[in-house]
């Protein structure tokens, strides 16, 4: 059983597209989806620099293009068949609805699009940040996130968790580490997201929401809110948008990956941190990060040998 995922802000890399706009079709795809939403992707997701990536309101739709692209690449325009279950962390939620086949790619960019605007506008109210915190236990992090005013907006499984605050209250966090916190490692977000910081963007991303068209989803798509398998595409849709100032309880999906049954993981593209992740939670899990195209045949292996549901299209020559 193959389980698909997709990364979520801070995984961007500048020019980490670069080498995806060589496979056929992809430029024009990025150049129509970059008309659509107003935002130059294939500038950002080759040109541009790390600070202009990090930008919430460029990193997310940038995100979701690119893991989308890798995703078309390996298992077609219609992405119908080819994995068992999905899921998304944070931004990648939308991802992983675009996937389901609960949203068009269209849909989850014009959502995403407002999604990075809103939280952005969010952000720029106070100064906030995120810094995950490596080892630990849950039961001595979090009263101490808490004592300091911080939010575990990121509860990741695998001795990571991710506060979200102020500037101060960071800071703050840095001079004074729970205990058996090895590092204290600020992320490369302009905000404290998953937090009451962002409940401005809740009601903007909902009022977005209202008119886009939603489907069930063709796979279980496992929810960051509590690690549930989401079949309903309304349901789907509420979580995303109350997602943007909750925790994201990576800890849960992973959970339910391995009660599931999964056999294996598959990141989309820039992939890297899921897997890491999985490596230390889930180490009897096979598992692969999509980064280049030069990925894409060991992926198309990867499937073929733990995908109970048969792959819509024929691989690439």
């Amino acid at each position: 059983m193959l389980v698909l995922v997709a990364p979520g802000q801070g995984a961007q890399k500048p020019g980490f597209l670069s080498p995806w706009l060589e496979l056929p079709g992809v430029e024009d795809r990025l150049r129509a989806w970059s008309d659509a939403i107003d935002l130059d992707l294939i500038h950002y997701g080759t040109d541009a620099d790390e600070e202009q990536i990090r930008d919430t309101a460029v990193a997310q739709p940038l995100l979701v293009a690119a893991g989308l692209v890798s995703a078309q690449a390996l298992f077609g325009d219609g992405l119908a068949g080819g994995f068992d279950v999905v899921a998304g962390h944070s931004v990648g939620e939308l991802t992983a609805a675009a996937a389901s086949g609960a949203l068009t790619p269209e849909a989850a960019l014009e959502l995403v699009r407002r999604r990075g605007l809103a939280m952005a506008e969010a952000a720029a109210v106070t100064e906030t940040g995120m810094a995950a915190l490596l080892g630990g236990e849950q039961e001595d992090v979090l009263p101490h996130l808490e004592k300091l005013g911080l939010t575990p907006a990121n509860v990741n499984g695998a001795g990571q968790i991710v506060a979200a605050g102020t500037a101060e209250q960071l800071a703050a966090l840095a001079e004074d580490k729970p205990e058996g916190t090895r590092r204290v490692v600020p992320l490369k977000v302009a905000g404290a997201f998953h937090t009451h910081h962002m409940a401005p963007a809740v009601s903007a991303l909902e009022a977005a929401a209202k008119g886009v068209e939603v489907a069930a989803p063709r796979v279980p798509f496992v929810s960051n809110r509590d690690g549930e398998v989401v079949r309903d595409g309304d349901d789907l849709v509420r979580r995303l948008v109350n997602q943007v100032s909750s925790p994201v309880r990576w800890d849960l999906c992973m959970e339910r990956f391995e009660a599931l049954g999964v056999t294996a993981l598959l990141e989309l593209v820039p992939g890297g941190t899921l897997t890491g992740i999985a490596k230390r939670a889930l180490p009897d899990v096979a598992r692969l990060a999509l980064k280049t195209p030069d990925d894409l045949d060991a992926a198309r292996a990867l499937v073929a040998e733990h995908a109970v549901t048969p792959a819509a299209v024929s691989p690439a020559e």
